[in-house]
């Protein structure tokens, strides 16, 4: 039976500018989109705004679907990864409160899009399909008969 990991990563932009985290993974200093995996008592909105949450500090929604991704990492290790946008009026300060997170940055897309150290290629492609105009509404993820407290 395949089981892809599932992951939520979320495109935080403001003015222009797009929120980034850096974490050390083995010994080199790596950039992402706050993201990671889902828990199996949330859903998947959930998992993002917690991820957001945890990685930088910002409390913000979700406010659009972008793209489900489905990529094999170089380890062979799949993944369907579920991008989500946050547009917000200016830069926030960030505390990321996960100690895997060394700190945040704002960058320019092409800042991004030129970077050497990208945790993976999904961080530059998720850059550029944030930059198509594309985007869906949260209700294209339902969650039926959701059996835990809080929103679903």
């Amino acid at each position: 039976m395949f089981k892809p990991h599932i992951t939520v990563a979320c495109i935080v932009q403001a003015q222009g500018r797009f929120l980034i985290v850096e974490e050390t993974i083995n010994g080199k200093a790596l950039w992402n989109q706050p993201a990671g995996h889902l828990e199996a008592d949330e859903t998947l909105v959930q998992a993002a705004r917690r991820e957001l949450w945890e990685e930088t500090g910002i409390r913000a929604e979700p406010q659009y679907f972008i793209r489900l991704h489905h990529w094999i990492a170089p380890d062979k290790t799949p993944f369907l990864r579920f991008l989500f946008t946050i547009d917000l009026p200016k830069a926030l300060p960030t505390t990321p409160h996960d100690s895997d997170i060394d700190g945040c940055l704002w960058l320019s897309a092409q800042e991004i899009l030129q970077a050497p150290n990208l945790r993976s290629p999904l961080v530059a492609e998720s850059v550029r399909c944030y930059q198509s105009a594309e985007r869906y509404p949260l209700t294209l993820l339902g969650a039926f008969n959701w059996p835990f407290a809080g929103d679903a």
